[in-house]
């Protein structure tokens, strides 16, 4: 089973793949030409580095292209009084008796250092349906778990400023 995308994910993945092979290709092909022209292939560091770059430009482009083929396309649309993709929620944790501020995406986005939490991990696939005031149970293996209780739903869907994750 593919990676879990939105219609929005696609199009930035879909933006990347046609920069990286109109824009990076060109300049990395022209990187490795200059470098060749320096001569002793053996010992020429500048060559190597620019091959290292080109192979890893060809790499993400075949990495993207294989997530696109095998996605699994997911509605970023939501009820109003539910956790959806894209939403901000505020979550309180009853065990360390502190409360979060999350925006549940899609896995190709996540990025929990920046308040990005996937539908895929432990805590995202939990609160996502629920409603403000449920108590939800979060596991985190077998049947260990933490609870949450979500406090505050934004409906935010504005994701234009969203990156996608490197590798």
């Amino acid at each position: 089973m593919g990676e879990q995308l939105t219609e929005s994910d696609v199009k930035k993945i879909k933006e990347e793949i046609e920069y990286r092979k109109l824009v990076v290709r060109k300049r990395e092909l022209e990187a490795v030409k200059e470098a060749r022209a320096q001569g002793d292939l053996s010992e020429n560091f500048e060559y190597k580095a620019a091959k290292q770059d080109k192979n890893r430009n060809e790499s993400r482009i075949r990495y993207l292209e294989k997530m696109l083929k095998n996605a699994r396309i997911v509605s970023d649309v939501s009820k109003d009084d539910e956790v959806g993709i894209n939403n901000t929620v505020e979550v309180y944790f009853e065990d360390d008796d502190e409360t979060e501020v999350y925006r549940l995406v899609t896995s190709v986005r996540g990025n929990s250092l920046q308040g990005l939490i996937s539908i895929e991990s432990p805590l995202g696939k939990a609160i996502r349906g629920h409603k403000v005031g449920d108590r939800v149970k979060v596991k985190t293996s077998g049947d260990n778990g933490y609870y949450v209780i979500i406090r505050k739903i934004d409906k935010t869907t504005d994701d234009s400023q969203d990156t996608l994750r490197k590798y």
